[in-house]
């Protein structure tokens, strides 16, 4: 498995609006396609790259350490990776989002910061 770079935060947020006209205004980004997800938000992105997504509609944290639900990587051997997840003994969850061409693998680290990576959706679905 190789990390290739850095995909994207997402931000928690009480007010969807309150948000994007922030990260819009301040930072200069533009909204853009998001996936029809099932909850609220919205991507923003710096050019091409969505770099940035806000996710609307959950109770914030009561005790968060700050308001970033998670970090994403772009990266490759979607395999490799499960296979050491599952000798380290790490739970996860593997999604396929075909529309957007990429596996998104999820687990958290030990300190229980989520973890996205994101792999090409052409590799093949990895086995148990």
């Amino acid at each position: 498995m190789t990390i290739a770079g850095m995909n994207h935060f997402t931000v928690l947020s009480s007010d969807l609006e309150r948000s994007k006209v922030f990260y819009i205004n301040v930072l200069g980004l533009t909204e853009g396609y998001r996936p029809p997800f099932a909850f609220p938000g919205a991507w923003l992105y710096a050019g091409n790259q969505a770099i940035l997504h806000i996710m609307a509609g959950k109770p914030m944290p009561k005790n968060a350490a700050g308001v970033i639900d998670h970090m994403a990587f772009t990266a490759s051997n979607l395999q490799a990776m499960v296979n050491t997840l599952k000798q380290q003994g790490i739970h996860y969850e593997l999604h396929r989002l075909k529309d957007l061409e990429i596996w998104q693998l999820f687990f958290h680290d030990p300190d229980g910061a989520k973890v996205e990576l994101d792999f090409p959706a052409d590799e093949p679905e990895p086995s148990e």
